[in-house]
C-alpha cells in the first residue's frame, strides 16, 4: 500500500479534471449563476488543488506530468467558471478577457520558452492568485446577484494573477536571454 501513496497527488489532479464537466452541468442548471451545488464542486476542486501540491512536496513525489496537469486543471475550472458567470451576467466582460487572455499568453508563452530552458514552476504569487480566484469565484457562485464583496475579491485575485504572469514573463525573458547568450558564446568559441 505504501508505494501507492505517490500516486495520490496526480489522482487528485485527475479528480479536478473530472469535476470540470460536473461543475459545468451544475452551473448550466443554476438559477442565474447562483448554485450551492456548483459552489461545493468548485470548492472541492480548490481544496484538492491545495492538497495535491502539498502532498507532492511533502512526500517528494512531484512528477513532470503533475507540474503541467495541476495548473491546467486549475485553469480549466476557473476559466469555465468565469465564462459561465459572464454568460449569466455575474461577472463583467473585462473579467473574461483578462482571465482568458492571461491564460492564453501563459500557454502560448510556455510552448515558446520551455524548449529554450525556462522552467515554468508555479510561483508563490501564482499560487496565491489561484487561491484568491478560487475563493472569489466560489463566493460569486454561492451568493445572489448584486452581492458586491465577492466581485471586489475577484478583482484582487485578477490583480495577483496579472502580477504572477508578469513575474513569469520576466523570468522567462531572462532565462531565454541567458540561454541565447550562452548559445552564441558557444558558437563563437567553436567556430574557427
Amino acid at each position: 500500500m505504501a508505494r501507492y501513496y505517490r500516486h495520490i497527488p496526480n489522482a487528485l489532479t485527475a479528480l479536478r479534471f473530472a469535476l470540470v464537466p460536473v461543475f459545468i452541468v451544475l452551473m448550466l442548471k443554476a438559477d442565474e449563476g447562483h448554485s450551492w451545488a456548483a459552489g461545493v464542486v468548485f470548492a472541492i476542486a480548490g481544496i484538492t488543488d491545495q492538497i495535491d501540491g502539498a502532498l507532492a512536496r511533502r512526500w517528494h513525489v512531484e512528477s513532470e506530468i503533475g507540474k503541467y496537469a495541476d495548473p491546467l486543471a486549475d485553469r480549466l475550472m476557473i476559466d469555465s467558471a468565469v465564462l459561465l458567470l459572464y454568460l449569466d451576467d455575474r461577472l463583467p466582460w473585462p473579467a473574461l478577457v483578462i482571465v482568458f487572455g492571461r491564460d492564453v499568453l501563459l500557454i502560448v508563452g510556455a510552448r515558446f520558452v520551455q524548449p529554450r530552458g525556462y522552467d515554468f514552476s508555479v510561483s508563490f504569487l501564482g499560487k496565491l492568485a489561484t487561491w484568491v480566484l478560487y475563493l472569489a469565484v466560489g463566493c460569486v457562485i454561492v451568493t445572489t446577484e448584486g452581492t458586491r464583496w465577492p466581485l471586489a475579491l475577484f478583482w484582487v485575485g485578477v490583480g495577483l494573477a496579472i502580477a504572477a504572469a508578469v513575474g513569469y514573463a520576466v523570468g522567462a525573458r531572462r532565462s531565454v536571454g541567458r540561454s541565447s547568450a550562452s548559445g552564441r558564446k558557444s558558437q563563437v568559441e567553436v567556430d574557427p
